[in-house]
């Protein structure tokens, strides 16, 4: 283990615990508690030799399992949780035994609807191996698949029985990922935690695997999304603990109206996280030009971005849409109801709040001060 990061326990509300340091498979059969005979080790099949710490605990003590699953979005299909479905048929698993993953987002998200879809429902404990998927998608209970109408629209909500957070794993990552990454990290300083944004203007350049910061944010990240959930954990609203008009989970997802909807345009080719950063530039526009929020903090939503290395214009590298091919995806996104669109803004710097319904033009005129040409 690494000495100079020692291992940090956060709790998900009474429900599980994510733990965060270096070197963390021994924890594996203490998530997964009494009972289990056959685990399933779903992980992304480019990260099999990563994979092998995991599964040595696992088959110590359990009968393992392995499943190899496409890599990125393209695991995310009822194709492959079908797959998934037939072989834990074939091994007979019960009721009582349980799901590992191990991989990104995408992995995490397939393996957890994986889990909460077999026999209803079975153990999970999920072991993210990238920056995006231990502050955003290990950790909360939502799992999904995509359809050709968006992304992660059939889902259920399924906690996990704990989340390793391994840190030593990102230093396997190219560092582009890790950057990306970053999109959610530097979110949830904007909708909840300042001091993520004070330490990632303050940082010499971008977040990389050796920098000193990583550790401290990814707790603090961890930190307001544990917080949230254990609030909201079905996206029903807010809760007395987060504040008086507080939206609740919906608050996580800021920027990812746009975001979302730029990733479907793109074939899913463009990174969760550097949609998210244009999204969340989007909405702050959004919020300026309808009197929520002040130029200071909209120009820190590019800073801050910029700083992490994400990108703060579109159309940005390869990727382009205009706003009239976007808006049909924004209309399905989760927080629509029926036709009317909403979007989580801010009404202040850690201050979220849903904006139902904003007039068309205000949307097309924040969108068009996207253009790189605009900035």
């Amino acid at each position: 283990m690494n000495a100079a990061t020692p291992t940090t326990t956060i709790p998900v509300g009474t429900s599980y615990d994510v733990v965060i340091g270096h070197d963390l498979a021994d924890h594996l059969p203490i998530m997964l508690g009494e009972g289990v005979q056959r685990v399933a080790l779903l992980y992304a099949g480019e990260l099999g030799n990563l994979a092998e710490p995991v599964i040595d605990v696992l088959v110590e003590h359990y009968e393992v399992l392995a499943l190899g699953l496409p890599d990125g979005e393209e695991a995310k299909t009822a194709a492959v949780a079908n797959e998934c479905w037939e072989a834990l048929g074939e091994k007979g698993f019960t009721r009582s035994d349980a799901v590992v993953t191990f991989g990104g987002g995408a992995t995490t998200d397939l393996g957890g609807f994986v889990a909460a879809s077999w026999l209803r429902g079975v153990k999970v404990v999920h072991v993210p191996t990238t920056l995006l998927a231990m502050v955003d998608a290990a950790v909360g209970g939502k799992t999904g698949i995509n359809t050709g109408a968006g992304k992660n629209l059939v889902g259920a909500f399924h906690e996990p029985a704990g989340v390793l957070c391994d840190l030593s794993l990102l230093a396997t990552l190219p560092a582009d990922e890790l950057t990306a990454g970053m999109g959610e990290v530097v979110k949830c300083g904007f909708i909840a935690d300042p001091e993520i944004l004070a330490i990632v203007e303050a940082a010499s350049g971008p977040i990389t695997a050796d920098s000193p910061q990583l550790a401290e944010l990814v707790e603090r990240a961890v930190r307001v999304k544990a917080e949230i959930v254990a609030a909201d954990l079905k996206e029903t609203g807010g809760a007395a603990t987060l504040g008086a008009g507080h939206p609740g989970r919906e608050a996580l997802n800021y920027g990812h109206t746009l975001g979302h909807a730029i990733e479907k345009n793109s074939g899913y080719q463009m990174r969760h996280g550097e949609a998210v950063a244009i999204g969340c530039i989007y909405v702050a526009e959004i919020a300026a030009r309808s009197g929520l929020i002040d130029a200071d903090l909209l120009a820190r939503h590019r800073t801050a971005f910029a700083t992490a290395g994400l990108p703060t214009t579109y159309p940005w590298g390869d990727y382009s849409a205009t706003f009239d091919e976007l808006i049909g995806a924004m209309r399905v996104d989760k927080k629509a109801r029926g036709s009317l669109l909403r979007f989580l803004v801010l009404h202040g710097l850690a201050k979220p709040a849903i904006l139902a319904g904003p007039d068309e033009q205000i949307l097309r005129d924040a969108f068009d001060a996207l253009a790189p040409a605009a900035v």
